[in-house]
């Protein structure tokens, strides 16, 4: 006798008509899909039993895993204001009754107020479930919020034309309802004012942020920053000190000027932070300096042929490394000079493929170039890499 397959988790779908509680439900017991829907429909005729299990299933059943957002195929914020706005036309309609009859009826107010409830929940899914939603999107809830506030307004001037010509007893019910049309408006249009809100509160941090830490660093300019310059010029590129203070330096200059926002990793930034790396490890002082404009990444070939040659530089020669990194619309050009006892490629052996095939022959594949001479004056040896843009290389 064979075990039933064990029941899935009890999740919402992502891709749903209202909310995905049917369709969870339904995976979940093995049961239709239809089915599951026409319970929810026929029990909430029951003192709402249906209605109310659905919004608890709905507030704290999760949603199925994944990243995808949750998208709704019915357009739920569109039926609500048509409702809206049916209602807006009875309640118009029973106005100018009233107005041929000479008398209000206490029951004529019900689709003013139901007009009211069904346009300020229009306007709140829009703005808190549609707005999410990519098959609709920021202009249609746009669209959707204006439609409900000028129905509410609508109902508000209607309701307010009527106070002076009624009873006394109806007078404070009819403002009442006025007041609920005003109030509907404003929770239409909470979720921007929240937002705008939030900005200015987080510009408003973000100030006091910079005012403090332009502060910490003039101090640490003056005190700190100054005695590590003066401990690497004194215990020179090569010592152990060095460039440790060297590496405290990087850090705390990064710590105070770079925003609060990881930086995207450029070709530049990879390249620096490769560099203090590499002071930790070797005697070596690496100076990397980027000029124009490049949009080279840290992941691309490039980038990895550079790292090659500085650490090439820092593991042979040692002392004072430069790099020099220059953009350009056409090309990315990498400069990596050493001042050591140089390099000849001509007479690496034909069988080392170090610097043959990391730097050179990886350029070469990618469609780019390199080269492997002797620095300035013969001192020292400059590796140059050059690689062409995107369009440059179509």
């Amino acid at each position: 006798m064979t075990a039933a397959p064990p029941a899935s988790r009890l999740a919402r779908s992502r891709s749903a008509v209202v909310a995905g509680v049917a369709e969870g439900v339904a995976r979940h017991l093995g049961w239709r899909v239809p089915v599951t829907r026409l319970l929810f429909a026929a029990t909430a005729g029951i003192w709402g039993a249906g209605a109310l299990l659905y919004l608890w299933l709905w507030a704290f059943t999760p949603l199925q895993d994944g990243d995808a957002r949750v998208t709704r195929r019915a357009p739920v914020a569109w039926i609500l204001l048509a409702g809206a706005a049916l209602f807006l036309l009875v309640a118009l309609q029973m106005n100018y009754w009233s107005l041929t009859q000479g008398v209000l009826p206490p029951a004529s107010l019900l689709p003013a107020v139901f007009a009211i409830a069904l346009a300020t929940a229009g306007g709140v899914w829009s703005a808190v479930l549609d707005r999410a939603d990519p098959a609709r999107g920021p202009q249609q809830d746009l669209l959707l919020r204006s439609i409900a506030s000028a129905v509410l307004a609508a109902v508000a001037i209607l309701i307010l034309t009527r106070t002076g010509s009624v009873a006394a007893q109806l007078a404070p019910v009819m403002l009442l309802i006025a007041l609920a049309a005003a109030l509907g408006i404003a929770v239409v249009w909470s979720s921007t004012w929240i937002a705008r809100f939030r900005e200015l509160q987080a510009a408003r941090i973000q100030g006091i942020r910079e005012e403090q830490r332009a502060e910490m660093a003039a101090h640490l300019h003056d005190s700190v920053l100054q005695t590590l310059a003066l401990i690497q010029n004194r215990a020179g590129a090569s010592s152990e000190v060095g460039r440790i203070a060297r590496a405290q330096e990087r850090e705390l200059r990064a710590w105070l000027y770079d925003d609060d926002a990881p930086a995207d990793s450029d070709l530049a930034t990879d390249l620096r932070d490769y560099a203090t790396a590499l002071e930790l490890d070797y005697e070596v002082a690496i100076s990397v300096v980027s000029a124009g404009s490049s949009t080279e990444r840290a992941s691309g070939e490039v980038a990895a042929a550079a790292r090659e040659a500085m650490l090439n530089a820092a593991r042979h020669a040692g002392g004072e490394v430069s790099v020099y990194i220059e953009g350009a619309p056409g090309a990315v050009d990498v400069f990596v000079r050493d001042r050591g006892a140089g390099f000849d490629l001509d007479a690496v052996p034909e069988d080392r493929f170090g610097v043959r095939e990391s730097i050179v022959g990886r350029m070469r594949r990618t469609g780019g170039m390199a080269s492997v001479t002797r620095g300035a004056g013969g001192v020292g040896t400059q590796v140059h890499i050059r690689y062409p843009s995107a369009g440059a290389r179509a």
